[in-house]
């Protein structure tokens, strides 16, 4: 695992390709990167980096943490319903509220640190549990494990924001989430 050196410079770093395009082999016969909006090699190294640290088999990396978790949320569709912890970050909270809700997904806020409290909640059309842990802004906490369990008991996802702990200090998957995501400009 880790960084290796770059094969075309032997830098030890990975450089920052900053353009925009790559040289094809000829029309409709891409290399491996066409365009860096689907692909680039800083990108590609810094995603496979992220899921190396968190255990997990791939990365994907957005402009913002906000536009990962929005991602996240397209999986499911009109009629699902998710679980929410009562004390996620704001911004994901009113992307929730304020944009998919219109799409006809809806939620439950619950109390993550209390399981009885998270399988009352549960419906037949619930999907996932979305929790962070140390939350933001209060740093309530949520056993991890004990949430994904009850998770899975009722075949739901748990979608776990680990932006204030990082894989550093908290592996989620390891702990038994499924998905995990992060703001890399906390």
């Amino acid at each position: 695992g880790g960084i290796s050196k770059d094969a075309t410079t032997g830098a030890v770093s990975v450089p920052i390709y900053q353009t925009s395009t790559f040289e094809q082999n000829g029309v409709g016969q891409p290399k491996e990167y066409e365009y860096s909006r689907s692909g680039n090699p800083t990108r590609h190294a810094l995603e496979t980096l992220i899921a190396e640290l968190e255990g997990g088999s791939h990365g994907f990396a957005f402009s913002s943490g906000l536009a990962g978790i929005h991602a996240i949320i397209s999986m499911f569709g009109p009629e699902d319903h998710i679980l929410l912890g009562d004390d996620v970050y704001g911004g994901s909270f009113r992307l929730l509220d304020k944009v998919f809700v219109a799409n006809e997904l809806s939620y439950t806020i619950v109390n993550a640190s209390d399981l009885s409290t998270i399988e009352a909640a549960i419906q037949p059309n619930t999907k996932a549990l979305f929790l962070e842990t140390p939350s933001n802004p209060l740093l309530k906490i949520t056993d991890i494990e004990a949430a994904a369990k009850l998770a899975k008991k009722h075949q739901l996802l748990t979608i776990v924001d680990n932006t204030f702990a990082t894989p550093y200090f908290q592996r989620p998957l390891a702990l038994g989430a499924d998905i995990v995501v992060h703001s890399g400009t906390k």
